[in-house]
């Protein structure tokens, strides 16, 4: 069964029970706008112990907030209660909720109009007390209400608001743009999870360099990373980077993005911080070891917004070794083997291709790497290891620090064809023992 027959089964089945049951929020906007719907909400007059006595399976996910979530024909979906809302003191939760039996007033406390549709999927009707359906037409993203209350209630609608206009690419309605513009400043009184999350949304959809030229043009990203906005006017030299500043060279990268990683994004977006600081002219600009730099202020903005060990560990080397394609002509093979089949090459060299089309567009060394990958066989990037600790020990040698460099240098061989077979390789630790002997 599909996604909409699911939640359509979960309305029939509250509808014939006597309650008020439709499809609510951005599902009812992506319907009328013709977009596809990963997960469908459903929004009811029921109670919230009501929806689960009626479903078997369904639990609380937010029962403060009078939300379930019920399963039906492979699907799960969100089943809120209609509501109202009280004083919110923290710029996120409200003290209390209030259960309504009227859609209207929980369209009224929803956060724009484009997301306070209903849609009543056994009439074929949509239900709007907001204006949405005219927001719809006009492409137009506007809050609920007063835009100053809405943003006040739950500070991460200034986030969100940017994240949904460019999803589905409408303009900001110049009332609710101003009250984003005048409550930025406060985007910092929500948690460093959250603004992540929203950032990272704003990265792996498309049209990320919309979302951040937004997020500055609002004065979010002043805020939340004064790293990315401290790029603008930073110059370049105009022979490899004729677009412009580092802020611009950055958006433009970002419009590149094709369905990143987190990770990727990330780089994307933070790959020249290091330009800022290291910034001087001698015979022309430079930016010299602002790959290295840039890794390391890289780890407070990690911190800051709390990424996981795991992504920060990933983007901070995308950043750190951004540049190494400079020097993959000249690269050592064994050295150029390594860097190919290590685990983050591929994301590494889409960062470089990025990178290339977001300045001089000269992609000849992206195109030698996707030569070299193409035929080189796997097993010439990682070849069988010859010998071992315990080969080394067996020639007499004494364990220790040397028994890693040994190993290294057989594979250097290896790597550049100069030894196959382990026969060759211990004849060369042999030799190098003796040559290493004192005399």
């Amino acid at each position: 069964m599909s996604l909409e027959e699911g939640a359509n089964a979960i309305v029939s089945q509250l509808v014939d029970s006597g309650h008020c049951a439709y499809w609510a929020g951005g599902a009812v906007r992506d319907r009328l706008l013709g977009r596809d719907r990963t997960d469908i909400d459903v929004a009811t007059s029921a109670k919230p112990d009501e929806v689960l006595a009626l479903f078997p399976g369904a639990i609380h996910v937010g029962e403060s907030f009078g939300v379930a979530r019920v399963p039906s024909h492979d699907h799960w979906y969100e089943v809120a209660t209609f509501r109202t809302d009280g004083v919110y003191l923290d710029g996120r939760h409200p003290e209390k909720v209030s259960y309504s039996e009227d859609p209207e007033t929980d369209a009224r406390r929803r956060d724009f109009t484009v997301n306070a549709l209903f849609y009543d999927p056994l009439k074929d009707e949509v239900l709007d007390f907001v204006g949405g359906q005219s927001d719809l037409s006009e492409k137009l993203l506007r809050a609920v209400g007063n835009p100053i209350q809405r943003f006040r209630e739950d500070r991460l609608r200034l986030l969100r608001a940017i994240r949904i206009a460019v999803q589905i690419d409408f303009s900001i309605e110049e009332e609710t743009w101003e009250a984003i513009r005048e409550e930025a400043p406060k985007i910092l009184e929500i948690s460093a999870e959250r603004i992540r999350d929203e950032l990272l949304r704003m990265l792996t959809q498309a049209k990320a360099g919309r979302s951040f030229r937004l997020l500055s043009e609002a004065g979010l990203m002043a805020v939340i990373l004064p790293e990315v906005e401290a790029l603008k006017g930073v110059k370049q030299p105009p022979a490899f980077h004729p677009e412009g500043d580092v802020f611009i060279h950055t958006m433009l990268l970002l419009d590149a993005l094709e369905d990143p990683s987190p990770e990727l994004g990330l780089a994307a977006l933070l790959h020249d911080i290091g330009k800022e600081p290291t910034f001087e002219v001698a015979d022309r600009i430079r930016f010299n070891n602002h790959d290295k730099v840039g890794a390391e202020m890289f780890e407070t903005i990690a911190r800051r917004i709390r990424l996981s060990n795991e992504t920060r560990e990933r983007v901070r080397e995308l950043i750190a070794k951004h540049m190494c394609f400079r020097n993959i002509p000249k690269m050592r093979t064994a050295k150029r083997k390594r860097l190919f089949r290590s685990e983050i090459f591929p994301e590494l060299l889409e960062l470089h291709r990025l990178d290339c089309l977001a300045s001089h567009q000269d992609t000849e060394i992206y195109e030698y790497c996707q030569e070299q990958l193409a035929t080189t066989p796997e097993a010439e990037l990682s070849p069988p290891k010859l010998v071992t600790g315990e080969d080394l020990i067996q020639l007499g040698l004494k364990p220790g620090p040397i028994f890693g460099q040994i190993i290294r240098e057989v594979e250097d061989l290896q790597l550049e064809g100069r030894i196959q077979t382990r026969e060759e390789a211990l004849s060369f630790v042999r030799e190098r023992s003796l040559s290493n002997e004192p005399s």
